[in-house]
């Protein structure tokens, strides 16, 4: 009963729809050897290269560049405008109902034209606590974004000079 229920789940169907089929399952295990998985003919269905892999060195900073500040953009929901907001490390702005905070903003090392990252910090005006604390990624911006009913905000770019 447990396989039908595991199957069942996984077929999307009722358990009894499937306790009462007479529906069978036969695993075989595919034989393997040093050079990978191997088909009943013996050709290989994955490889396996006995070969060190190549090591590639590259100097990077992995944190990126620190910029002097960056540019958002924000976005109200409701009335669809949208404002960019410039603000440099360490400042606050308020924009619509929320009041948004850059930390920092870093860009890939030697490519200031790069991928933006950002740490903000945005509240709203009429609560207490952050709505969002943590790090925007401006070529992502749903990877770690703001969740909010009316507002949206994200990274543009960083501001290097």
């Amino acid at each position: 009963m447990i396989r039908a229920a595991l199957l069942a789940a996984a077929l999307g169907l009722p358990v009894a729809a499937i306790a009462q089929s007479s529906i069978t399952i036969e695993t075989i295990p595919l034989p393997d050897n040093d050079n990978g998985l191997l088909t009943q003919d013996g050709e290989p269905i994955i490889g396996f290269s006995q070969n060190e892999p190549e090591t590639i060195v590259e100097e990077t900073n992995e944190a990126g560049e620190r910029a002097a500040g960056a540019i958002l953009r924000a976005l109200d929901k409701v009335s669809g405008a949208t404002t960019d907001i410039e603000l440099m490390a360490g400042q606050n702005a308020d924009v619509f109902a929320l009041t948004v905070g850059l930390t920092e903003c870093r860009y890939p090392a030697g490519n200031p034209a790069g991928d933006a990252f950002a740490y903000l910090t945005i509240r709203e005006t009429s609560q207490d606590g952050a709505v969002f604390a943590g790090w925007m990624v401006a070529s992502s911006p749903a990877l770690n974004a703001l969740d909010h009913a009316r507002y949206d905000v994200w990274v543009l770019r960083c501001i290097t000079s």
